[in-house]
């Protein structure tokens, strides 16, 4: 019978606590730069040119059916020697965090893209003519009456893709990346498989927290646009 010790949980909390910033900073970085990328796609594919418009539709779907961990594999253990091919340029001595970081950058932007462009299709188009017709640039009415709409109805479903992408970085441990996950493997391996489930209990109970701590924040956020709209 497997025996538990829940008082180690607690033991092992302050050990995982240490890699949190690592786990968060991948979280930060990903939202901001996949939200930047995936903006772009969604402008693209509600844009005038069929041929971007086709190009970004090929790259939502590709990579929304690529499993996170095999794109992983990809980028890591692909990407430098395709590079050192192409260009004679190694990069196998790059921090594992640049390729968890790129990998996890390409994934989310698939994936908000998508909330992106149906947030913006979500507002009347009239709201557009009537901002310009009131002498607002295209820019202006985008900006200062779409976005921020736009921004409010996509909050939901931002704040649940934001969540997957936590989800999908934990894989990360796989090629050796010392998040929160990667410091409960090394954890389970100094105890030599010993407490295993008393560490992926405190391993749980950190993404608990930051899943938690997240939709509050959205939550907070989206009470706030509902005041400022009224």
């Amino acid at each position: 019978m497997v025996s538990y010790d829940f008082s180690r949980v607690f033991q092992f909390l302050p050990t995982l606590w240490q890699a949190l910033p690592m786990t968060l900073s991948i979280l930060f970085f990903t939202t901001i730069l996949g939200s930047i990328f995936g903006g772009l796609l969604a402008w693209t594919q509600v844009g005038e040119d069929k041929t971007f418009a086709g190009l970004s539709k090929s790259y939502i779907f590709t990579l929304r059916c690529t499993p996170p961990i095999v794109l992983l594999f990809l980028v890591f253990y692909g990407l430098p020697e395709f590079l050192k091919w192409w260009l004679n340029l190694d990069i196998n001595n790059w921090s594992k965090t640049i390729f968890v970081l790129f990998t996890m950058v390409l994934l989310f932007a698939a994936t908000i893209a998508e909330v992106f462009k149906a947030s913006y299709q979500a507002i009347p188009k009239g709201q557009m003519e009537a901002g310009v017709s009131i002498g607002l640039t295209p820019s202006q009415t985008f900006w200062r009456i779409i976005f921020p709409q736009a921004f409010q109805v996509a909050l939901p479903n931002m704040t649940t893709a934001i969540l997957n992408l936590m989800r999908d970085a934990a894989l990360a441990y796989t090629i050796g990346f010392v998040d929160v996950m990667g410091a409960g493997n090394l954890l389970i391996s100094r105890n030599l498989g010993n407490y295993s489930l008393e560490t992926y209990t405190a391993v749980a109970i950190l993404y608990w927290s930051v899943a938690l701590a997240v939709s509050f924040l959205s939550r907070l956020l989206e009470k706030s646009l509902e005041t400022k709209g009224r």
